[in-house]
Parts: structure tokens; C-alpha cells; sequence
């Protein structure tokens, strides 16, 4: 199996999410079957809030690890739980193999905070009593709670000196954000590596969605592509695929240091872009190697 630590650099990885509750994981397999064709260097697994799919993340983890041989990242929120309960769920993901978690608050929820207020917390707990490598969450265009960049970028470091291993950004559709925030963090001495989180658009619908839950800001040439197309679901997701090459093919041009690709459980569509960038990719990893 890859050490996603020692691939040469730029690293190309998805994202899956499992089905709510207990349901089937039939069709999620099927997914992951198609992703593992494309050779990923690594394929997280999110975890779902209040329970809906937590039971699963584990599970999905560790037979990615297993039975494709590739690199699974196991996410896990915080928020809400003791550390007793922290510590149940960490073991079950230790004894199934896990050896990577992305390391999250999670959504504030009426319960409380409990043991762990921040992603800082549950790193540092994990850190304190495990061997896991930690990942963690960026923002490109600030936490949508946070007051100002320079005050997120300053959390953002703060987090990383608990014990981070590498960082994913949260999707975002100018270019030019993720390298101000990159050249930022670096001048603050965030040293780890920074995977660029890129999820396609595939509906005027989606977009509003995830504006409204990540803040991330829709430049005009997107606003363009759903004006013309918008209407049309086929042509929305050829031109959103398009458009996320493109995205794709400049960040890799300009040195990012990996693409996370947000498939949203939609592998023909990772597998157009795949297509579309295989050269590139082949290209730059073979004079960086």
C-alpha cells in the first residue's frame, strides 16, 4: 500500500461520503470500485453528523485499506462527545487499521461542547495517546466564523503546532484565493503540506448549498456557466467538469502540493477529469520525482 508521506509530489485524492444510518454500503463499493481504478493516492471517507453515517466511516475506511491497498483518511468531529467517547471511537479506528484522520470540530449542535470545543482539542488528544496521522481542515476564503483571514490563518497555525501532518482545503472556485492564502500561510511558517480541495459543479442547486455552508465565494465566470447552462443538467455537468480541469490543470502548473477531489459519490465524473489531466499530472510528477 502507498505512503501517502512519501509520494512524490502533486498527490491526487478523493472524497467519499457513506450512506446515512446503517443503510447498504452496496452502492458505496460500487463507488469506490470505479475510484480505485484511477490509482488515487489516498480516498477519505466523511463522517456523519449526529450519527447519520459514523457507524460506517470505519468500516468503508478500513476495507479501502484492505481490499483496494490505497491509502484510506477517516474524518471525525469532535464536537458534542467526552473523551471517553472519543477514545471508543479512536480505538475502533486503530483496531481496524485506520492509520490517517482528518481531525474536525464538526457543526455546533444544542448539546454542548463537552470535552473538545475545537479541532485543536481532538488533536491534541489524539497526539497525546495515539500514532495516527492527522489531517486537518483550511479555509482558503477564512472559517466562515472566523472575523478575518489574518485571525483564522492565526488558528489555523495555532492548530497545526498541536500536531498536524497535512492540511485539505475546503473547495473554493477562484484560483487566485487558494494561492493568496497559501503564500500567507507560508509566510506564517505553515509548513505542511496543502492539498487543494476542488469539488466539480454539477448544480445550480449544489453551488447555493455549498456557498451556504463553507462561505466559499462564486467568481463571475461560474456565475456565467450556470446562467447558460444551469437549465440543463447534462451541459451543467459537462461545463462544471470543465470548468474543475481547469482549475485543476492551472493549481498544478503553479506547484500545489496536491488536488483533493470532492467526487460528491460521482465517479464518472472523476474519472472525465482524471481523463483530462492524466498527461499533466504524469508529466509534473516525473520532473519532481
Amino acid at each position: 500500500m502507498k505512503n501517502f508521506f512519501k509520494l512524490d509530489k502533486p498527490t491526487f485524492s478523493f472524497e467519499i461520503f457513506p450512506p446515512k444510518g446503517k443503510g447498504d454500503l452496496t452502492q458505496i463499493f460500487n463507488t469506490v470500485d470505479a475510484l480505485a481504478s484511477l490509482d488515487p493516492d489516498l480516498i477519505s471517507v466523511t463522517y456523519g453528523a449526529g450519527g447519520s453515517s459514523r457507524e460506517n466511516t470505519a468500516e468503508i475506511a478500513s476495507r479501502i485499506q484492505r481490499d483496494y491497498a490505497i491509502p484510506a483518511l477517516a474524518h471525525l468531529t469532535c464536537i458534542g462527545s467526552t473523551r471517553g467517547e472519543m477514545r471508543a471511537i479512536l480505538d475502533t479506528l486503530r483496531d481496524k487499521g485506520i492509520q490517517n484522520i482528518l481531525a474536525m470540530r464538526g457543526d455546533i449542535v444544542n448539546e454542548g461542547t463537552k470535552d473538545f470545543a475545537h479541532a485543536s482539542d481532538l488533536i491534541k488528544f489524539i497526539k497525546e495517546n495515539y500514532g495516527f496521522r492527522i489531517f486537518a481542515a483550511c479555509y482558503p476564503e477564512k472559517h466562515i466564523e472566523a472575523y478575518s483571514m489574518e485571525e483564522d490563518l492565526k488558528y489555523l497555525k495555532a492548530k497545526c503546532e498541536c500536531g498536524v501532518d497535512a492540511l485539505i482545503s475546503q473547495l473554493f472556485f477562484d484560483n487566485e484565493h487558494f494561492y493568496e492564502f497559501r503564500d500567507k500561510a507560508r509566510a506564517m511558517g505553515i509548513t505542511q503540506r496543502i492539498e487543494a480541495g476542488i469539488m466539480p459543479i454539477t448544480s445550480p442547486s449544489q453551488i447555493n448549498k455549498m456557498v451556504t455552508m463553507c462561505g466559499a465565494s462564486v467568481p463571475a465566470g461560474v456565475q456565467k456557466i450556470i446562467r447558460a447552462y444551469g437549465h440543463n443538467a447534462m451541459a451543467m455537468r459537462e461545463a462544471g467538469t470543465a470548468y474543475a480541469t481547469a482549475q485543476i490543470i492551472d493549481l498544478l502548473a503553479s506547484g500545489v502540493d496536491g488536488i483533493h477531489l470532492y467526487t460528491m459519490n460521482q465517479p464518472e465524473i472523476a474519472k472525465r477529469i482524471c481523463e483530462n489531466i492524466r498527461g499533466v499530472l504524469y508529466s509534473l510528477r516525473v520532473k519532481r520525482g
